[in-house]
Formats: C-alpha cells, sequence, structure tokens
C-alpha cells in the first residue's frame, strides 16, 4: 500500500500545498517563498529519502513566521497520514549529522504521543537572522510543530556549533536521517511494533 498523503492548508495568513512520498528516494521540488527554509526542506526531504513537493505562501511580507510554521504543521499531518497504522515500522531512530564545526543528534520514536525536546543551542542562536528571512528560534518551532502534528517524539540536541547556518542545517539534517530510518519498514517487525497493539 502506497504511503503518500497530499494535504492544502488555508489560512488568512498561507496557503500551503504538500505531497510527500515516504518510499520515494528523496526528490523534492520546495517553493516555500522563504529562501533559507526552501533549503532546509530540501535538505529534509533529501536525507529522509521523502520524495516532498511543497508549495507554499503567505504574509511574509509582514514575517516569515506564518508560512514557516504552517508548513510544517502541514508536513507534520501530511507524515502522520501516511504512516497509516504504522504497522510494521522500525518506530526509534536516532541519528548524529555533522556540519563543519556543527553537530547535532535527533532521536525520534513514532509512538502517537507527541512530544518535542530541543536542547544545547547557544544563546543568541534564536535571533539570529539566516539568509536575510528566517531567525533562529524558527528551528525549534519548526521541528516542534512536526513532532506535534505527525504525532511523534522528538528529541533534538546540539552538541556543538557556532555559525547559525551550519547550526541549523545540522539539526534539519540529523531530523531528516532519525526519520528515514523510524518510518522504514522492518522485515522483522509483524504488525504494530507496541506493546500495546497501537500506536
Amino acid at each position: 500500500m502506497a504511503r503518500t498523503a497530499t494535504i492544502t492548508r488555508q489560512t488568512s495568513e498561507s496557503t500551503i500545498e504538500l505531497s510527500l512520498d515516504l518510499d520515494g528516494t528523496g526528490k523534492t521540488d520546495i517553493q516555500t517563498s522563504v529562501p533559507f527554509y526552501n533549503h532546509m526542506m530540501t535538505a529534509l526531504g533529501k536525507h529522509s529519502l521523502i520524495d516532498l513537493t511543497i508549495r507554499a505562501t503567505g504574509d511574509t511580507d509582514i514575517d516569515a513566521h506564518h508560512t514557516v510554521e504552517d508548513t510544517a504543521i502541514v508536513f507534520g499531518e501530511a507524515l502522520k497520514q501516511a504512516l497509516g497504522d504504522k504497522r510494521g515500522i522500525r518506530r526509534f531512530a536516532d541519528a548524529t549529522v555533522p556540519l563543519d564545526e556543527a553537530l547535532a543528534k535527533a532521536v525520534v520514536d513514532v509512538s502517537g504521543r507527541p512530544y518535542c525536546v530541543c536542547t544545547g543551542e547557544p544563546e543568541g542562536f534564536q535571533y539570529a537572522m539566516i539568509g536575510g528571512h528566517f531567525t533562529g528560534s524558527l528551528v525549534r518551532h519548526v521541528m516542534e510543530s512536526i513532532a506535534f502534528h505527525a504525532d511523534i517524539c522528538l528529541h533534538l540536541h546540539l552538541i556543538t556549533g557556532r555559525d547559525p547556518h551550519h547550526i541549523a542545517e545540522a539539526e534539519f539534517k540529523a531530523l531528516a536521517r532519525a526519520l528515514r530510518f523510524a518510518i522504514e519498514p522492518d522485515p522483522r517487525v509483524d504488525g504494530i511494533p507496541s506493546t500495546k497493539g497501537a500506536l
């Protein structure tokens, strides 16, 4: 059965159209109207092997926040929808990813219970303006929005890092790699990977 989803979400602040295929090759076509976010979501698709198409527009003349947040919400919803009953997946995974001086670790549990913990970012990172449109604080907001709307538990820890671009990119890539392994089918798993029988 195809593990795909297509979702459109429209509010007074943004319009998001998103399609994904969990069993893809990492092919992406990302247009969010926020250039650095395009870069991050392209990396997320590429390194998770999730085929991902996004068309997002919004009130970026005010701030990138609404468009970035709403895209993350829709990505989380699509991930949850495409996973279905989560039968046969690995469920747990972690990944540690470097980018020059930055090193980030993501741990994922596709648990059905949303939770997000982000630690380790240096003081001041939240105020950094990356690419002219994207503040460092948005990274944590994206991670929280994905976790809460996908119903996954995510722990993201920045081990070290100095350059804001490198920090953000290492974090997105760590999430991507952890998701890749958490959502992929495990040939040894028959049924739902939970003692409760449901996720």
